[in-house]
């Protein structure tokens, strides 16, 4: 682990609370994201809670910036609802979110400890799955 920290992007945290506060409603909606694109742009999305396993907001995020053109993004946070405050990544999101954005600052932590960190930070040691792809040539 690098223990390398960045600056918060507290714009997006901010975006984030709000879309939780405005969006999430009961037990479906739970957990709202935010990502900075590349271009500075800002998308929101809500996880889709189902008992099948349905996907994270960070997930449904990933889609929604691909929709939307933004497939390069800078940061990731993702806020609970009922004013929970900031929600770490699960595994799963930890995993998918190294593969489509090896560069990525996820935004973790609470009050003072909230900190910027690179995706590889949250997930030392991981298995990287375009490492490990067979080159089309």
């Amino acid at each position: 682990m690098t223990a390398q920290t960045h600056p918060v992007d507290h714009e997006l945290v901010q975006a984030a609370a709000d879309v939780a506060r405005a969006r999430c409603r009961g037990d479906n909606h739970t957990v709202a994201a935010a990502a900075r694109a590349q271009d500075g742009r800002v998308i929101t999305a809500v996880n889709a809670y189902h008992f099948t396993g349905g996907p994270c907001a960070e997930l449904v995020l990933i889609g929604a910036a691909a929709a939307q053109g933004a497939y390069d993004l800078d940061t990731i946070v993702a806020v609970g609802d009922r004013d929970r405050g900031i929600v770490p990544p699960c595994g799963r999101c930890r995993q998918v979110l190294l593969d489509y954005f090896p560069a990525l600052k996820v935004i973790v932590g609470e009050g003072h400890r909230t900190r910027a960190v690179p995706i590889t930070d949250l997930l030392p040691e991981s298995y990287v799955w375009a490492d490990h792809q067979l080159d089309a040539d």
